[in-house]
């Protein structure tokens, strides 16, 4: 059945000093607990990126607890008008400096960041810079580098040789699924050549395309602590078959094992979001109990597993399959919703397991 958003919410331009960003603001505010901050991939707005996961059902629980904000990068709303001429779009630095101006205008103290592509690498940036105002943050298919030179050609030859669609298209989905989920494909090229303003999101694109490294760096226990890292607990995502997935995993190993897990989702493409909402959800319901949110969450589809690898979780897809790691041969436990009620943080999404807390190298999986 489809659930709809939620009648409170708000459809407001917000201005920030890099110009106005759509804002999309569904609950009420509280001073105790955080917002759910949405950031989209390139191409996409926050109803294309988002709406198959926040309209699911399973979502309802985290929805009735938590405001969302979803936001917009200028112009890459439905029916943007075309941006001046004179208007010179923001870097994803600035994108991300925008974001403070956006929490100050709908009063929110701090976000739990909800980002795709693009999106979380400016909701990642943003946690670096302001790390007192982000209490936590899932990233999908998040690339921590700056295209390196044999990227740029590579992108320029597709810019001559592809219509924009189809080249964003390459970004969001693996080849796999371009070849063989037509439907989807389909689906996607029409929203972006119908829906967006193709000026404006070449000017996002073309901002994106010229990232810089995000410039993190994983903390050695007895050497360099105090180096720029991710202060939050946090998420990375990523569909076994994304055109992200190395990125991710490079993502994940430069940041603080204690604060991140890695979630490999398998027979999952490029958009986990959108291809298997229900177990994100999951992941995400675990992800925000803890921190001490959503204490009575129905918590039925997952049994978890440690095993002494990196931080790692994957879900089994649909099919029955050998898993996308290698880390079968760990130890196999249920986990009671009762154990997790009221976790202080999140080193390993679903660490009420005992004595993970004890041993920070252990890790979890989860399967479906």
């Amino acid at each position: 059945s489809t659930v709809t958003f939620s009648s409170s919410s708000v459809d407001e331009h917000v201005e920030t000093q890099y110009g106005k960003v759509h804002c999309i603001m569904t609950g009420t505010p509280r001073a105790n607990r955080p917002a759910i901050l949405t950031f989209h991939d390139v191409g996409l707005n926050h109803k294309s990126c988002f709406e198959p996961l926040f309209k699911h059902e399973d979502m309802q629980e985290i929805i009735r607890r938590l405001p969302i904000c979803h936001v917009e990068a200028p112009g890459q709303h439905e029916g943007a008008k075309t941006l001046p001429t004179a208007y010179s779009y923001p870097t994803m630095d600035q994108l991300s400096e925008a974001l403070p101006s956006v929490l100050k205008h709908f009063g929110l103290n701090s976000v739990i960041g909800l980002g795709v592509g693009a999106g979380a690498y400016i909701l990642a940036r943003f946690a670096l810079n302001h790390p007192d105002l982000v209490d936590g943050l899932v990233l999908i298919n998040i690339n921590p580098n700056a295209d390196g030179l044999m990227d740029t050609v590579a992108n320029k030859i597709t810019e001559w040789t592809h219509t924009l669609p189809d080249t964003i298209i390459t970004q969001l989905f693996g080849k796999e699924e371009i070849q063989n989920n037509h439907d989807l494909i389909a689906t996607y090229r029409h929203h972006i050549t119908t829906t967006m303003n193709q000026s404006n999101v070449s000017q996002f694109f073309r901002s994106y395309k010229q990232r810089t490294a995000l410039e993190v760096e994983r903390p050695i226990p007895g050497g360099n602590v105090n180096v720029r890292t991710l202060k939050c607990s946090t998420l990375l995502v990523a569909g076994d078959n994304s055109p992200a997935v190395e990125a991710v995993v490079d993502c994940n190993a430069k940041l603080n094992p204690t604060k991140t897990t890695l979630l490999k989702m398998a027979d999952c493409g490029g958009l986990p979001q959108v291809d298997q909402p229900a177990k994100l959800t999951e992941a995400f319901k675990y992800f925000i109990q803890g921190m001490g949110y959503l204490s009575s969450a129905s918590m039925t589809r997952l049994r978890s597993r440690t095993t002494s690898s990196s931080s790692l979780m994957s879900f089994d897809g649909p099919r029955s399959r050998a898993h996308t790691n290698e880390l079968q041969h760990g130890r196999t436990q249920s986990v009671g919703t009762e154990e997790k009620r009221g976790r202080s943080h999140t080193d390993i999404s679903m660490d009420s397991i005992s004595n993970v807390n004890q041993n920070m190298s252990k890790s979890t999986e989860v399967a479906c």
